[in-house]
């Protein structure tokens, strides 16, 4: 009895496993005539190759949403963890222990085990900094963070400013300077490149080193990496200042077309980019009915209203003197 079970199991293995094999020829090759077929992910199609026959339609990509042309995109729009940011010395790829003293079901810990989490994160940010080195890179990368948020400047800044302040750490440009004026220069000089400068009095406003050496770190900066940053236009600033002083469009544009003549009268030539940005759109809301005061574009822009008067007077000659005849 037992060999003839054991028999009958062994006929109907072999006969389904011979069914699977059929199925799965079937579904490779083209009902009809016999081609080979081909997956066509972007539509969601199964086609023959040969013949053209959809043979499966409206099927599931579990593939990602986005597309990527070459290694590098895949690599940055790959979310298989935290993406890698210039913006933390470590790049992001060690382990972070959260803050909130919660387990997994968001109930609070206990006293003992907040006690064992807090001593978990102390020893964790030991261990994240290896050396001296890397120690300084987490202290200037935390101050450009900063003095980003407090100047409003996006993520694309930092990331930059980042990069720049690396740079010169590993070209051994930090001795005799302070990591402070060191990343608030790289800070200065990603913002003049990325078309969203700041004063140099704002940057001052928000660093913990003065302004004179700001500037001259600055200036070394860019010399030994050999940074091609130009120099700043009045119009990159006229769009915060209007935004600070809620003016409107028209004012904008019109200081737009100030600034544009004064280029074209070589008024801009020598002369402070923010003052000629801060006089244009006092002279633009004169101009547009939506009168503000001197002091407000002065407190706005961080400029003297003695400048503002100046090159007020300048901009208007300018624009008289296209207007002739």
């Amino acid at each position: 009895m037992s060999d003839n079970v054991r028999t009958y199991t062994g006929e109907h293995a072999d006969e389904t496993e011979q069914e699977t094999t059929d199925d799965e020829e079937e579904r490779l090759v083209c009902p009809e005539c016999g081609g080979q077929l081909a997956t066509d992910t972007e539509h969601g199609e199964t086609v023959c190759a040969d013949c053209g026959l959809v043979v499966e339609e409206g099927e599931i990509d579990r593939g990602p949403e986005w597309r990527a042309f070459d290694a590098s995109e895949k690599d940055e729009k790959s979310r298989v963890g935290a993406p890698t940011t210039n913006m933390m010395h470590d790049k992001g790829l060690s382990t972070n222990i959260g803050w909130q003293d919660k387990d997994a079901y968001g109930n609070s810990l206990s006293s003992r085990q907040r006690e064992k989490m807090q001593r978990l994160r102390t020893w964790n940010e030991r261990f994240r900094t290896r050396d001296s080195k890397e120690r300084n890179l987490k202290q200037a990368l935390g101050e450009i963070d900063r003095m980003a948020s407090a100047l409003g400047l996006p993520d694309n800044v930092r990331e930059t400013a980042s990069v720049i302040y690396r740079r010169a750490l590993d070209e051994d440009l930090l001795p005799g300077r302070s990591i402070e004026g060191v990343s608030t220069s790289s800070l200065y000089a990603a913002a003049r490149q990325a078309g969203t400068p700041r004063s140099l009095d704002e940057i001052a406003n928000v660093s913990r080193v003065e302004k004179d050496e700001i500037a001259r770190t600055y200036r070394y900066i860019v010399r030994e990496l050999k940074l091609e940053i130009k120099p700043a236009d009045p119009e990159s600033y006229v769009p915060r200042f209007a935004s600070d002083l809620d003016l409107s469009e028209e004012a904008e544009r019109r200081a737009r077309q100030l600034l544009s003549t004064a280029k074209e009268q070589g008024v801009h030539s020598g002369k402070s980019p923010v003052g000629l940005a801060a006089a244009a759109v006092y002279a633009a809301s004169l101009l547009t009915n939506e009168k503000v005061t001197q002091s407000e574009v002065s407190e706005v822009a961080n400029i003297s209203e003695v400048t503002i008067r100046n090159r007020y007077h300048e901009l208007l000659e300018a624009e008289e003197e296209i207007a002739m005849p």
